[in-house]
């Protein structure tokens, strides 16, 4: 008997290793791909002023670019969702890359106002694919048992990105103008586009739907699905998140120099310790969230010291350093939420339509996109920067309380399973 039961073990070891190797390149190339989504998405804050200046515009103005970006997203994000779940993630992340890359060159070589405007919206376009493909792609392929780790870790990578932004557009602008850094981040996205050519064939060109034997009850997979209750109510979270996190990323820099002539180097500081500190938050929110079905509280404590930062920042002249630290800390309570709020979204979408789930409620995100920039924008043109940290604390607070009373789902101690 020991005989045959002793390759049976020797298989079953290369068998795991080969598992846990294919889903890190499968986590890596969609980590990659995330990470850049998400110097897209914070390559204006940044420059804000100097972009405003160059076509001698209004804050407002310039908004309006960020606002067509989300308009374009929020409006196509759905769509984009069934297109992944029809005809396969990998070449819709290889689309919205190039696309990406044509936009943001657009946006640094043409000279007109308008032009730019144009060139976000198809920036905005290329950013529907993205959450769509990638949490189609990680629930389709990953372990179920690693499922919550690649999660964190696809989260991780988007705030990596965020955060490493500031720095590497104003190092670029610095030495190529802000038209430069634009075209480099033009170049880094045509490059991740690259990767998964060469590398993507780990990924899945299709996502397999399973089986639905007779005596199953289907699931809803149209529009009944995503007007469901819980799926609206993660679209209302992602929904607060965007208009909290949109005053805090597009406008610390300027509306702490409007507010107490905090110098614009100290604020972008500032705004990467939040937000690299924000995805190391992500990889320790990932370890907590597999610890604890009690993961209300968490949002509660993050959600909780997020609002005092904010309303430090607005009603308080923080000296530099105090500044970094306290956003800092915010940043890393923030992130340590932010796995749990894609394993909820899990929970709640049958096998097979993880696209257009994602799709649908990551809409949220886009819904916010298009009211913060404009409405924080005026609010600086109208020389009204405090109150943008008030709408900033309303929106956490409503995102903790729609964490802290939803109804977990049946049958498992916590809802990361």
């Amino acid at each position: 008997m020991s005989s045959t039961s002793e390759p049976l073990g020797l298989a079953a070891g290369p068998e795991l290793a080969e598992g846990w190797r294919k889903d890190a390149k499968v986590v890596s190339l969609i980590a990659a791909v995330h990470f850049v989504s998400h110097v897209h998405i914070m390559l204006l804050p940044p420059i804000f002023g100097q972009v405003r200046e160059a076509f001698g515009v209004s804050y407002t103005d310039i908004a309006l670019a960020l606002t067509a970006f989300n308009v374009a997203s929020a409006l196509l994000q759905t769509p984009a969702g069934f297109l992944v779940d029809r005809i396969g993630p990998r070449a819709m992340l290889t689309a919205g890359l190039l696309v990406g890359a044509v936009a943001i060159a657009l946006a640094a070589l043409l000279p007109d106002y308008w032009a730019f405007i144009i060139a976000y919206a198809l920036l905005g376009v290329a950013n529907t694919v993205y959450h769509p493909a990638d949490y189609s792609i990680l629930s389709a392929t990953i372990d179920g048992k690693r499922i919550g780790k690649a999660f964190s870790i696809h989260t991780f990578a988007g705030y990596a990105g965020s955060g490493v932004t500031p720095a590497f557009v104003i190092g670029c602008a610095a030495i190529w103008g802000w038209h430069g850094a634009f075209l480099a981040a033009a170049v880094l996205s045509f490059a991740a586009a690259m990767l998964l050519v060469v590398a993507g064939h780990v990924l899945p060109k299709a996502t397999r739907k399973p089986a639905v034997t007779a005596r199953k009850t289907e699931h809803k997979v149209g529009l009944d699905l995503l007007l469901s209750a819980p799926i609206l109510r993660n679209l209302f979270f992602f929904l607060c998140l965007a208009m909290a996190n949109g005053g805090i990323q597009t406008y610390t820099v300027v509306s702490q120099q409007a507010l107490h002539g905090t110098p614009a180097a100290i604020s972008n500081v500032a705004l990467s310790g939040f937000l690299l500190m924000s995805a190391l938050g992500v990889l320790l929110g990932g370890i907590v969230a597999d610890r604890t079905p009690h993961h209300e509280r968490v949002a509660a404590v993050g959600f909780a010291f997020t609002s005092t930062m904010a309303i430090l920042m607005g009603w308080f002249a923080l000296p530099g350093i105090v500044l970094i630290i306290v956003m800092s800390i915010g940043g890393l309570l923030n992130g340590m939420i932010q796995p749990s709020r894609d394993m909820m979204v899990r929970a709640v979408t049958p096998p097979g339509s993880f696209g257009k789930v994602f799709g649908f409620v990551s809409t949220g995100f886009n819904l916010g996109g298009m009211i913060a920039p404009l409405s924080y924008g005026w609010l600086m043109d109208h020389d009204r920067p405090q109150t943008i940290y008030a709408i900033v604390v309303a929106f956490i607070l409503l995102a903790l309380v729609t964490a802290v009373t939803r109804h977990k789902p049946q049958g498992s101690t916590a809802w990361t399973r």
